[in-house]
């Protein structure tokens, strides 16, 4: 039945949004069926009725994690710079700072990682996310290095993506880790130098 259908679909939305909260909180391991019940308002078993072991609640957290941490949405105004290259740089920045701005989803985004090196299932999740997430700023890349006379070549804009997002998400983690001895100016004239692409920061 639709009705029913769609009443499933609103509780088990309100049970990952519980368990995304718990998880914020505790971290993976305080993810238990009673403190996401709790949480939700919910009975211990209708948690149990949608996922039927904490590891399918935790798989399907993982989904939601990677969703709000690695999903690339090049916001309008972006998307509007007529320049390719000032548009990658705009992206850049703009990816740099939402990512480092939310220090306890990436927290629980390097806890998946560090049980993705002995769960494949995990593993397979966060590289298929982190594949989809490079190609998006690969076709801007792309878009950049075509004003560059002669630099583009087969692996340049993929190679030009894998940094862009290895130095996102290294920024990230040391401005959670160490946010008083990190310096983001410092950083991002490093990545100028680095990439040649990537100005200085304003």
């Amino acid at each position: 039945m639709p009705g029913q259908k769609a009443n499933e679909t609103t509780r088990r939305e309100q049970i990952l949004k519980a368990a995304y909260d718990v998880a914020l909180r505790r971290g993976i391991d305080g993810l238990t069926v009673r403190a996401v019940a709790a949480r939700a308002r919910l009975s211990h078993g209708l948690v149990l009725f949608h996922f039927k072991r904490k590891d399918q609640l935790g798989l399907a957290l993982l989904d939601r994690v990677l969703t709000t941490t690695l999903s690339l949405t090049v916001p309008g105004e972006i998307g509007a710079i007529p320049n390719p290259r000032e548009r990658l740089q705009a992206l850049f920045r703009h990816e740099m700072q939402r990512l480092s701005g939310q220090p306890p989803r990436i927290r629980l985004f390097l806890e998946y990682w560090a049980r993705g090196v002995h769960n494949a299932v995990i593993r397979g999740k966060i590289s298929a996310e982190l594949d989809r997430y490079r190609a998006a700023f690969r076709t801007i890349a792309e878009a950049a290095l075509r004003t560059e006379p002669g630099r583009l070549d087969p692996g340049t804009a993929s190679g030009l993506a894998a940094a862009a997002v290895s130095l996102i998400i290294g920024y990230s983690v040391q401005a959670m880790i160490d946010p008083d001895q990190f310096d983001n100016q410092d950083y991002l004239a490093a990545v100028h130098g680095m990439l040649g692409l990537l100005p200085a920061a304003a």
